[in-house]
């Protein structure tokens, strides 16, 4: 998956504690990580990811991430839900 696949994605949630909310409730489908986050804030989504089986894909800035998602600011992480 793209960070392009977040622009296009019906239900989408943005920021760290969205994203751990989507991935413990089992509701993300793929989840999206900035490069230049903060790893204490990351570590705990991408072990979540891992144990469930959640494909987790790295974006090179929190920048480029916030735009994916068509916001103005950058954003640590990022999921699209399953429907």
């Amino acid at each position: 998956m793209k960070p392009e696949d977040l622009m296009n994605a019906h239900r989408k949630v943005v920021g760290a504690r969205q994203t751990a909310k989507a991935v413990e409730s089992d509701k993300a489908v793929a989840v999206f990580v900035a490069g230049d986050a903060d790893k204490g804030v990351i570590a705990p989504v991408v072990s979540a990811c891992q144990e469930k089986g959640i494909g987790f894909y790295y974006v090179d800035s929190m920048a480029e991430l916030g735009k994916a998602c068509n916001i103005k600011v950058g954003a640590a992480m990022a999921a699209i839900l399953s429907k």
